[in-house]
């Protein structure tokens, strides 16, 4: 029997930006690195969040042994309230990412029987025959880990998210001596992120923000609202300590925030020995140039605070001229239409609004071509495999390898689904499995099948139309006059008469029902008459529910 091929599935994160997730398989062992979310573009009408399709898993549960969690950011970690319930195996996290899912998983009321385990950097693992190895990397969170997989056919090393940061926020930088003496065993495969590997040069240092956010804390003349992700822990500390240093204090706004610092403090992840940190009821009382407020809705994210003060929705809090406001994060592509709206009506709203644009209050925390080109000179890789970017990042990540001296085949660039399989003879993308998006909206997990889409895409440009028409029993006679409801109609308003003209319609087209016709065909007989009535008066095509009441 010949001995078992090394399978690495991507079923996220490979061609688009977030929901990351990645399966190892060997004979009757999978371990799966990070599970992650998405957001949706604005056509993707009423869908919360994207996660990976775990189809393939599902049907294999039996052999997953554990989640490997890089680290702490919702791209790598947004989906496991979605996914444990389904597959029900260890996670094994950094202790900061641990105590951030943590929160997750008891917002989304999905902690019962979830079996959470941190990880410390150095200890290694056994799952199946997987031998696993956390080594610490600097990124934009504290605790970010970069992974290293001993397979019975070589080494396997993931980065996870990395950059290189000689000053980072925690002190904590990339630990290049673990990366060397793992990369001595020779490396088989290298699966390093991809998401600036167009840019040349470094990434700037965190150390730079915090410089800048210092100065625009000091120099506001009201409030500054400092707007981040939930999950990015470090920022929150730069602005605390810029805050101490000018006298003002700190207030946190947005659940997510809220229950993320409180954990944070709680495991030393946060330090607030100046005492900042106060309840929002105290900062009103306290003069506009003594406030700061950190909060979320850094990608225009609806239900967030900044962007309910910025729709003039939110309850306790309002944009006054003479605010500064700082989104501190880069866009997610796909967002910057969202993004741009809120920024302008902050704004309408006399805000003045620091973003990447126009001021340094973010720098991303993935690496540039040249940190690329050393972990790749450190690791010497047989194979590598660019993850996490658009396919474009993951080209000219490939063409980076390849000016490094790696043969044309063994820069390997995946998309979700892909499936590479490695033995001692090469490596070959052989077949595909199913990794395409599922849809969460609320707590409902559906998939994005084409009628439900169209249906809500219907609704949005066209509106809807429902008739109620009373009949007799069974597949007896009109027995009352049609009630007619639209909302969204184009020409409703022009036509004041058209609401009576399609009841008369509604009533002609059941007139002209046979006897035997059953409640389905009647009402497809209305639905039709009403369309294309609908169409002819208005050129427009909206969705028309018949319904039959006996009464």
């Amino acid at each position: 029997m010949p001995a078992p091929k090394l399978r690495v599935i991507p079923l996220g994160g490979l061609g688009e930006i977030g929901r990351n997730m990645m399966a190892l398989e060997y004979g009757d062992d999978i371990v799966v690195i990070d599970a992650g979310l998405a957001f949706p573009s604005e056509d993707l009408l009423g869908v919360d969040l994207i996660i990976p399709d775990i189809t393939y898993l599902e049907e294999r549960r039996q052999k997953v042994r554990a989640i490997l969690i890089t680290h702490g950011h919702e791209d790598h970690t947004g989906a496991l309230p979605y996914v444990l319930p389904r597959l029900q195996v260890p996670v094994y996290a950094p202790r900061l990412a641990h105590g951030l899912i943590s929160v997750k998983l008891k917002e989304r009321h999905a902690i019962r029987g979830a079996k959470l385990e941190v990880i410390e950097p150095g200890k290694e693992l056994k799952l199946g025959r997987f031998r696993v190895e956390f080594f610490r990397v600097c990124h934009s969170i504290p605790d970010a880990m970069g992974i290293a997989i001993r397979t019975p056919l070589g080494l396997v090393i993931h980065t996870g998210d990395f950059k290189i940061d000689h000053t980072p926020v925690d002190g904590l930088p990339t630990d290049f001596p673990k990366l060397a003496e793992l990369a001595s065993e020779g490396v088989l495969l290298l699966c390093s992120d991809s998401t600036y590997a167009e840019l040349p040069g470094f990434t700037p240092s965190e150390q730079v923000v915090g410089e800048s956010l210092d100065r625009v804390i000091a120099e506001a003349p009201g409030r500054v609202m400092v707007a981040t992700f939930a999950s990015l822990i470090s920022r929150v500390q730069q602005v605390m300590n810029a805050a101490a240093r000018h006298q003002r204090r700190v207030a946190v706004v947005g659940l997510s925030m809220v229950n993320n610092v409180k954990m944070a403090l709680e495991m030393g992840y946060l330090h607030d020995e100046a005492g900042v940190l106060a309840p929002l009821e105290e900062l009103k009382r306290l003069p506009h140039e003594k406030v700061v407020i950190v909060t979320t809705g850094t990608q225009g994210e609806p239900t967030s605070a900044l962007v309910r003060m910025s729709n003039k929705e939110h309850r306790d809090l309002h944009i006054i001229p003479g605010d500064t406001v700082v989104l501190s994060a880069s866009p997610i592509p796909g967002n910057q239409t969202v993004i741009g709206r809120t920024i302008d009506n902050l704004l309408r709203q006399g805000a003045r609004v620091l973003y990447d644009r126009n001021a340094l209050v973010h720098v991303h925390g993935h690496a540039s071509q040249e940190e690329l080109k050393l972990v790749l000179n450190i690791t010497r890789p047989k194979y590598l495999v660019p993850v996490h970017g658009e396919y474009r990042h993951l080209m000219a990540h490939a063409a980076l390898a390849r000016s490094l001296g790696m043969p044309e085949g063994n820069a390997i660039v995946m998309e979700d689904g892909d499936v590479l399989e490695i033995d001692s003879k090469g490596a070959s993308v052989e077949g595909h499995v199913p990794a395409g998006d599922v849809y969460v909206t609320g707590r409902r997990v559906w998939r994005p099948e084409e009628a439900a889409l169209l249906d809500r895409h219907t609704l949005a440009r066209e509106g809807v139309v429902v008739v109620v028409l009373p009949v007799g029993g069974g597949n007896g006679p009109l027995a009352g006059d049609p009630k007619v409801a639209a909302r969204g109609l184009v020409g409703l308003t022009e036509s004041p008469g058209l609401l009576e003209a399609l009841a008369a319609e509604a009533r002609g087209a059941l007139a002209k029902a046979g006897s035997q016709e059953g409640r389905d065909d009647r009402e497809a007989r209305v639905a039709d008459a009403l369309s294309r009535f609908l169409h002819r008066e208005t050129g427009g095509r909206p969705m028309v529910i018949p319904i039959l009441v006996e009464g």
